[in-house]
């Protein structure tokens, strides 16, 4: 008789690293964005790329439940699972759509940002077929950031055809601004100028959109000027912005906004050794101990999304101390010295990004030292990190 093999028992389980995300601080940093810019600005939550590494979909529903009416996501690929899970809010398709998709972004009830005659062509065919009369879209005009955008010689055959189109409704204008951070360019005057132009030709065209559209998080703190009656805020939701430049000569702005990062990074100690001076340690050995030390390994590496840039110039928070980074941080494990500080063992909770007890370490620190944004150091949290919502 052939024996049987046992099938193994499968248990879950995941790898002691994972993000904290406070759904109740993104509330919070919601209402304060509403309260800054008052009731009559209109404010679409930008929720695209995971919500900047959060979630998208935690993040859509803890929003739309503080009262967001709007939402911004890149594509239709990124709106699709957040219909499908109920999010009934507005959503602005930000980088448009790809032909073949236009009958779908209908029927889900979304608006995409155009600004192609072609875009137009097939939006009136597609609602055209649908049976719908009135489908939004938003005209993004190029002001100056040389990316996506209808050029200002090129509006007023958009404008023509935007008119000529019996099932779509010009609803809103927008352009990007490139350089809202920094308070003495004249980039950004000169981007304001090109836009009262396009409004200009939008009027003389018989158009007349209800919605318009320029400022991102900093234009939303610093640049009153540039909201108009609607903003999109993306990193100020989740408690960051970019640092500001100030001008040589020192103006009165005010670029405070009383916003607080959502996530914290954690893992734990998964190993301790003594080592001896002279001990190189890691790849390449570049990081090499002056004096004996006490090192912990972390269960946490570049896969993971911790910036390899950090390497011997990060920190991490352990036991109410800082601790630094030695050695490269590899794919999945990272190196921390933790000589002196008392009581430190294996299991002990470690902070990558986060604050506690006066100390902290956040997404803006990391990407100084990366020489990057804090954009990147969040977006590139990878979903191999499991998110713990609270509310």
């Amino acid at each position: 008789m052939i024996g049987t093999i046992a099938e193994p028992v499968i248990r879950s389980a995941t790898r002691p690293t994972w993000a904290e995300v406070s759904l109740a601080q993104l509330r919070q940093n919601f209402r304060t964005l509403q309260l800054h810019v008052g009731s009559a600005v209109n404010v679409c939550a930008v929720v695209k790329a995971h919500a900047y590494g959060h979630g998208s979909l935690e993040c859509a529903r803890a929003l739309e439940s503080e009262g967001a009416k709007w939402f911004g996501v890149t594509s239709l690929d990124e709106a699709i699972p957040l219909r499908e899970a109920g999010i009934t809010g507005r959503m602005l398709l930000m980088t448009g759509f790809w032909r073949g998709e236009e009958e779908e972004l209908i029927r889900l009830h979304l608006t995409p940002i155009i600004w192609e005659a072609w875009q137009v062509e097939l939006m009136e065919k597609a609602a055209s077929t649908l049976g719908v009369s009135r489908q939004p879209v938003h005209l993004k005009v190029d002001t100056g950031m040389g990316r996506l955008g209808v050029a200002l010689s090129d509006l007023p055959a958009i404008c023509s055809a935007l008119r000529s189109a019996q099932h779509l409704r010009f609803e809103g204008l927008s352009t990007h601004l490139a350089s809202s951070e920094a308070l003495d360019s004249d980039s950004v005057e000169k981007q304001l100028k090109a836009f009262e132009q396009a409004r200009s030709i939008v009027r003389s065209a018989g158009l007349a959109p209800e919605f318009v559209h320029v400022a991102n998080t900093g234009s939303i703190i610093a640049r009153r000027e540039t909201w108009n009656n609607m903003v999109r805020p993306g990193i100020a939701l989740y408690g960051y912005h970019l640092p500001f430049q100030r001008p040589a000569k020192e103006v009165n702005n005010n670029t405070h906004l009383a916003i607080t990062p959502v996530l914290t990074w954690k893992t734990r100690i998964l190993s301790l050794r003594d080592v001896q001076a002279n001990q190189p340690l890691g790849y390449g050995g570049t990081y090499v101990t002056k004096a004996p030390a006490h090192i912990a390994v972390l269960p946490v590496g570049y896969a993971d999304g911790l910036n390899r840039q950090l390497s011997s110039r990060g920190r991490v928070i352990v036991r109410g101390h800082y601790a630094p980074i030695v050695g490269r941080i590899s794919m999945d494990l990272t190196l921390v010295d933790v000589t002196g500080i008392n009581g430190i063992a294996v299991g002990d909770e470690v902070i990558l990004l986060g604050s506690a007890g006066g100390l902290s370490v956040d997404a803006v620190e990391h990407a100084t030292l990366a020489n990057t944004v804090p954009y990147e150091i969040l977006c590139n949290i990878s979903k191999r990190v499991p998110r713990r919502y609270s509310s």
